[in-house]
């Protein structure tokens, strides 16, 4: 039995044993690792780009970023972290780059108050897919710096110290960024509906 449970394990390799045997060169256990994380990375990245076409690329070029530098991976923060990390500020470099569309929402660096909670007003529920459509861009328009810790926290679930560590900002540094993200955001909620109820 342990030598059949062993054999199990050497053809299913856990993720450790893909990253060790990606180190040594090992192309197919790297490919397995990008297939595990492909559709996640992506759901980040486009996210950032907007564009499905342009969020292929930068994940692509992430994962060649990451092939490239898998050796230097010291197994510190998880596997996917790491990978988080180097797509992230692949997406961030390319949205430096581009013109700034004019509409970015500034962030107030003043003590915030809390904003209404929209969350069990008939409204939200009457035009839920409005809603989305709406949160999506405010989302988008916000400043690259606190977009990423929104969406690392709030729409991919990770834990703060995970996400903390994708941004490479102290947990304390990280929160403060969220909460003034999600601030905001709930402000631009706040007024949405206001404006639905002026029409």
């Amino acid at each position: 039995m342990d030598s059949e449970s062993t054999g199990r394990r050497t053809t299913i390799p856990d993720e450790a044993e893909l990253v060790r045997r990606g180190q040594d060169g090992d192309q197919d256990s790297f490919g397995e690792l990008v297939r595990i994380h492909s559709d996640r990375l992506f759901a980040v990245i486009v996210r950032f780009t907007a564009d499905p076409v342009e969020a292929e690329d930068v994940m692509q070029e992430a994962f060649t970023r990451a092939w490239r530098s898998i050796g230097r991976f010291q197994g510190r923060s998880a596997f996917f972290t790491w990978l988080y990390r180097i797509g992230i500020n692949e997406a961030k470099r390319r949205a430096e780059r581009r013109p700034k569309p004019g509409r970015e929402i500034p962030i107030d660096e003043s003590p915030v108050a809390e904003a209404p909670d929209w969350s069990e007003a008939p409204e939200l529920k009457a035009t839920q897919s409005e809603t989305v459509r709406f949160l999506e861009r405010t989302i988008l328009d916000l400043p690259v710096e606190y977009r990423t810790p929104l969406v690392l926290r709030d729409v991919e679930g990770l834990s703060t110290r995970d996400a903390a560590e994708v941004t490479e900002l102290s947990e304390a540094a990280f929160k403060s960024r969220l909460h003034r993200a999600r601030m905001t955001v709930r402000r631009r909620l706040d007024e949405h509906f206001a404006e639905g109820d002026d029409g």
